[in-house]
């Protein structure tokens, strides 16, 4: 016997203990445990978010004579309904997903046509994105980041031809569009942004044919041209401005980002520390929910946000391990999907914070305030985890149990 084939009873014990953990299925499959990895990042990230909605809705609790953790208190009882629909998801077969599609897409249209066409839809900021249910406002374009991760990857799991338009066409394809429409009119931009990039990034992984991307984008490109400055109407157009000279409205417009700045400009290397910050004393009034992420430059510095940042590429590293290993395609793209989806919003929320992009009102998955998002975004991380307990069995391995 070589030296690598010899095996210590300390390593043959460690793997006859991981064997006692997993079951094959007759396709071979390895049947594990979820990937626990990637439930302590996500942990790590819930934690980071409760500590810093605390410390940055306190001194707002103060003025108004409530309890301090009344807001981080209520994201907490968010949290916890998050992990439990984790923990059912995480259980949840993913393949069985598919059979509520089609339910799922017009619940979703349901709840955007009751937040745009009755009275219990709330304006906030200008934008009518919540439904008040009275002890939380439900957020139905969060719930279309889940919906499109399912319905591409049932349209792209098999071969993709023009064929897609005919059985996908009225079924789900042009109900996508109305949901986009919708979204799109409450206004709500940078969602509409999230979810075509979605597209694109599943339509890329799923090797779909390039002569649609061109044909598609040289008349998306040319539409868009044609109708830029409708498209930028208002708000969007004002951010623009504002994004490219915030001093035009300093105390207007331009307010919060300036604000931002500052507080990423005196956390510096290590921060003020925690609890110490002074921009959300009443200075940035978006402290807990779109500009959270300059709370905690603030309080914890570049190095605060090195971390959070390098939690975040953790989390889709490890999102991407689950779908290379997993063994459907249909799996490979909703774990594509899913991540790609929490990378991008983490990447436009901390990009807007620091002014590198224009406000989009985007918030940071699992860290911002906010019910709808947080319940909804450990759900998907539910299914990761499902995902994540299916692979192909190894070649080694197969050749041993032979």
């Amino acid at each position: 016997m070589s030296y690598r084939e010899y095996k210590s009873p300390q390593r043959q014990s460690r793997e006859r203990i991981e064997n006692r953990k997993q079951h094959y299925n007759k396709s071979g499959i390895i049947i594990s445990a979820p990937d626990k990895q990637l439930f302590v990042i996500v942990s790590f990230l819930v934690v980071i978010g409760l500590l810093a909605i605390f410390s940055a809705t306190a001194p707002k609790c103060l003025r108004e004579g409530i309890w301090l953790m009344t807001t981080a208190f209520k994201q907490g009882i968010y949290a916890v309904a998050g992990f439990v629909a984790m923990l059912f998801f995480s259980r949840f077969d993913y393949k069985n997903l598919e059979k509520f599609n089609t339910k799922f897409l017009y619940i979703v249209i349901g709840l955007l046509l009751i937040l745009q066409f009755t009275p219990l839809g709330v304006v906030i900021n200008g934008a009518k994105r919540w439904i008040n249910l009275g002890i939380m406002q439900l957020q139905p374009s969060e719930l279309a980041k889940p919906l499109f991760c399912m319905l591409l990857a049932s349209m792209f799991k098999d071969k993709i031809d023009f064929g897609i338009f005919k059985r996908y066409g009225t079924k789900y394809i042009i109900p996508m569009l109305i949901v986009l429409a919708i979204i799109f009119k409450q206004p709500n931009l940078s969602m509409v942004l999230i979810l075509l990039s979605t597209i694109g990034a599943l339509y890329i992984v799923a090797q779909g044919p390039w002569l649609p991307v061109y044909i598609l984008g040289g008349l998306g490109g040319a539409g868009v041209l044609a109708f830029l400055p409708k498209l930028l109407q208002g708000y969007q157009m004002d951010r623009i401005n504002i994004w490219l000279n915030p001093g035009s409205d300093a105390l207007g417009k331009g307010y919060n980002i300036i604000q931002s700045l500052i507080a990423f400009a005196s956390g510096g290397l290590m921060g003020t520390g925690y609890g110490s910050s002074i921009q959300k004393l009443a200075y940035l009034p978006e402290c807990h929910t779109d500009f959270i992420f300059a709370i905690i430059a603030e309080e914890f510095g570049l190095l605060g946000c090195l971390f959070v940042a390098g939690l975040f590429v953790a989390l889709v590293n490890r999102g991407m391990w689950i779908a290379k290993r997993c063994p459907d395609m249909y799996g490979k793209l909703l774990a594509v999907g899913i991540t790609f989806i929490f990378g991008l919003q983490a990447f436009f929320n901390m990009a807007v914070a620091s002014s590198l992009i224009p406000v989009t009102g985007v918030t940071l998955p699992f860290i911002s305030y906010g019910g709808t998002s947080i319940i909804v975004s450990l759900a998907m991380v539910g299914i990761l985890l499902n995902i994540s307990r299916q692979r192909i069995q190894r070649l080694g391995t197969q050749n041993n149990e032979q």
